[in-house]
């Protein structure tokens, strides 16, 4: 196509001053009115597909500028794929299960653990999960106002009923694999939500804190005036203690009645005048000695070898005393030192006297009933009135909180599901190397670091709302079926099933086939995270429908993921009818996210970005379309630019700005190829200071027509040429390709109107105008400058 446009008398002034906002809303009623975006997907639908999955949000929440930058990035590398000749389908999803719902719901009404909610019901709770679910659906459809286009009408649930399914499917190749299994594990627990974490969850939310620091008296049953000395940041864990952890290679002391680590004495005196030493031996020489111990709780675990010292080189010599108390069922390195020592085994009934909300249960007779960390203090004031207390204060360290209710964590073990994963650790490091990212060093350092560590997956949760883990299972657990979808679990319980969630199929069972009569269903539900991590097959009910499609696309082109959290303080959504949002979205794609790095959002960046990019660029156009009409009115000349014809100019700054044009287009296009948008956006705030701040400003008498009509009309093409090919390049990222344009084209709206109605004709119809526009390229002499949103600015 040729770039042929004529400008003159019919060219509008165009105002001093500009609303952006206003002339912004115009365009999204324009879009809405006419379906656009559906448009362009049914006009690109045979071209070859670009695939990219959108990980849902939680339903529960509001959007914030975390979800604006992810949105940004997702729709520019889609919309540039679309301009490079794809189709690609944009779907919205919607994460609804999960303890953001419950947690909602429990502080709602006031349910404090699992009792609560059995004597409401699970499908009375579960109905009132159901019901807050997509409260703030509206909200999130707001999205739609940075310009974004998303599809919310063909949007998946993670509660559907397909959805669902789907993810059963997954597991079960899973459980087919062998990569299945229950065990018991310490894991991070939340005592308000009553259920583990996983690991990756449980870094979500450290916080600095202040606990109690104890150390602890425990007489040798061979010589009770000599005591072992250790220090715990827990007492609340003293009740469950069965064991006492050297280092066998480190020197230990016996100073006054006290036996601890030789490198640790400053834990417990100031200064070397305070002690003597009267004894030095290395650790190992106190393997199995017998002590007191502090409660007699269960005290029947001594005939295991309990209340004994054993060996670890865990044990470190930076805190502490050196002597590491022993709760195996409360930390994850007691629990496998005691399992290597047998005074615990795997099938044996966990000394773990705490319940799903914290408290102590009646095993614990001093303390039953009290919160754990509540009960700290009434523990301190027990060891002190029974001479166990050796010496209390306070420590100042970083401690896991719950990422969702905010409170503080413990370490607990509890049965649960797991899928394998620290076999195939080499495997998952093979194909990370084998994916290309940006930036880099996210493959090999934060990703490849975490992935080195992978740790066996916790996917159970004890809770109500969410997808059911299809096992069913006999009461010795020996015999188990794992279900992979609804038919098959029709066809093993007889029983026809519409629904997956809990209230739906737990009182479902199957008979067993080695006689142990009804084998009834595990009552966990999986984490949130893997149903997401299902997504790109559940999203299209994969593989009982779509099997060609999703197969033909599978895996993504494009996957976009934050590094933790945005830091980014603020609500948008308040701003979402007075705001610029293309400042917005300039500001945060130029951030240090899009570097994998934090941000605290700031709202003066967004306004030095209107300051800066916007308004000169706006006051070029206008400066161009002044010029253009007095060169009509004074001089009779109408302007009128053809691509074909325009003669070369020879003014060396015409040849400078248009040779920096055409470096910015091959740069663009570059950067764009290998997603490096945070390198774009730079160059393209240097390409509008150099075009207003040095061409228009050294150019002025050119454009006014004081060096004569020739280099007028010269000066005029390149500028016109110049901001022509500047909207053209920021077809995907000021929001115009595909016809959208906002503020980008604002600027060069009236020329391009006219070379639309000149190149086209007046006859064509809107719906061909869209045909043509939609369908160009970056390499395109037409592209989205005439598309559809124009006439909306000019209705």
């Amino acid at each position: 196509m040729v770039c042929c446009c004529a400008v003159g008398a019919m060219v509008e002034p165009v105002p001093e001053s500009i609303n952006f906002p206003s002339e912004e809303e115009r365009i999204l009623r324009f879009w809405k009115e006419k379906d656009c975006f559906q448009e362009c997907l049914k006009q690109s639908k045979n071209r070859p597909k670009y695939t990219f999955y959108d990980g849902p949000p939680f339903a529960t929440g509001l959007p914030h500028y975390g979800h604006i930058l992810a949105g940004t990035i997702k729709d520019i590398v889609t919309r540039f794929a679309h301009q490079s000749g794809f189709h690609v389908d944009r779907r919205f999803g919607w994460d609804c299960h999960g303890l953001p719902v419950e947690y909602e719901i429990d502080k709602t009404l006031g349910i404090k653990g699992p009792e609560d909610v059995a004597k409401m019901g699970i499908e009375e709770y579960n109905k009132q999960c159901r019901s807050i679910v997509m409260r703030y659906s509206r909200e999130w459809e707001s999205v739609t106002r940075m310009g974004r286009w998303i599809d919310f009408k063909h949007d998946y649930k993670t509660l559907y009923p397909w959805f669902m399914e789907t993810v059963w499917w997954v597991f079960k190749q899973l459980y087919d694999k062998g990569l299945v299994y229950r065990g018991v594990k310490v894991m991070p627990f939340s005592t308000a939500c009553n259920t583990p974490l996983s690991n990756f969850e449980s870094h979500q939310n450290y916080k600095d804190v202040q606990d109690p620091s104890v150390i602890v008296n425990f007489p040798l049953l061979e010589d009770e005036s000599v005591c072992l000395i250790a220090w715990t940041t827990t007492p609340w864990t003293l009740p469950s203690n069965l064991a006492l952890c050297v280092n066998p290679e480190f020197l230990y002391v016996k100073v006054k009645v006290y036996i601890m680590m030789e490198a640790r004495l400053g834990a417990l005196f100031k200064s070397e005048s305070e002690y003597t030493i009267l004894d030095k031996f290395p650790g190992k020489t106190l393997k199995g000695k017998k002590y007191k111990p502090l409660f007699d709780y269960f005290s029947k675990c001594r005939e295991s070898g309990a209340f004994s010292v054993v060996l670890d080189n865990y044990v470190r010599e930076e805190e502490g005393t050196g002597v590491v108390h022993q709760a195996p069922y409360f930390g994850a390195d007691d629990f496998r030192v005691c399992m290597e020592y047998n005074i615990i085994q795997r099938d044996s009934v966990p000394i773990c006297p705490v319940d799903s909300s914290g408290r102590f249960t009646p095993d614990v007779t001093h303390f039953s009933g009290q919160y754990v960390k509540d009960a700290d203090k009434n523990i301190i004031k027990w060891l002190k009135e029974n001479g166990r207390l050796v010496n209390a204060s306070s420590f100042k360290h970083s401690y896991p909180f719950c990422w969702r209710s905010d409170t503080p964590l413990i370490y607990k073990a509890v049965p649960s599901w797991f899928v394998r994963v620290e076999h195939m650790v080499e495997k998952l490091l093979e194909n990370n190397d084998k994916c290309y990212w940006v930036p880099e060093f996210v493959r090999e350092k934060r990703f490849g670091n975490w992935l080195r560590d992978a740790r066996d997956w916790a996917i159970s949760r004890n809770r109500y709302w969410g997808t059911p883990i299809p096992l069913w299972v006999s009461d010795d657990f020996e015999e188990v079926v794992c279900v992979g979808s609804m038919a098959e679990l029709e066809e093993l319980t007889g029983v026809k099933v519409t629904d997956l969630h809990r209230e739906s199929i737990d009182s479902l069972t199957i008979p067993s086939r080695c006689g142990k009569g009804q084998l009834k269903r595990v009552s966990e539900v999986f984490d949130c995270w893997f149903e997401s991590g299902s997504m790109p097959y559940a999203q299209v009910h994969y593989p009982f429908e779509n099997r060609r499609e999703f197969e033909d696309t599978f895996p993504a082109d494009f996957i976009a993921e934050g590094i933790d959290q945005t830091r980014a303080a603020g609500n948008w959504h308040s701003c979402a009818h007075d705001s610029l949002f293309f400042t917005h979205w300039l500001y945060l794609i130029n951030s240090p996210v899009v570097r994998a790095e934090n941000l605290r959002f700031k709202e003066e960046g967004v306004r030095d970005v209107l300051k800066d990019v916007f308004l000169p660029w706006y006051n070029a156009y206008r400066f161009l379309v002044q010029n253009v009409q007095r060169l009509h009115k004074e001089e009779d000349i109408q302007f009128l630019y053809n691509e074909n014809t325009a003669r070369p100019s020879d003014n060396i700054m015409d040849k400078w700005i248009q040779s920096f044009t055409q470096s910015l287009i091959q740069f663009f296009k570059e950067e764009m190829d290998a997603y490096r948008l945070y390198t774009v956006v730079p160059k393209l705030v240097k390409f509008v200071d150099m075009l207003t701040n040095w061409y228009v400003r050294t150019n002025r008498r050119r454009l006014k027509g004081e060096s004569g009509t020739e280099d007028c009309v010269w000066a005029l093409e390149t500028l016109f040429s110049v901001l022509f090919s500047m909207c053209r390049l920021m077809v995907s990222l000021m929001r115009t390709s595909e016809g959208k344009c906002l503020v980008a084209i604002y600027t060069c709206v009236h020329v391009c109107l006219l070379l639309m109605k000149t190149y086209y004709g007046e006859a064509y119809s809107l719906v061909s105008i869209i045909s043509m526009t939609l369908t160009s390229d970056l390499n395109n002499p037409i592209p989205s400058l005439a598309s559809i949103h124009l006439l909306a600015l000019l209705a």
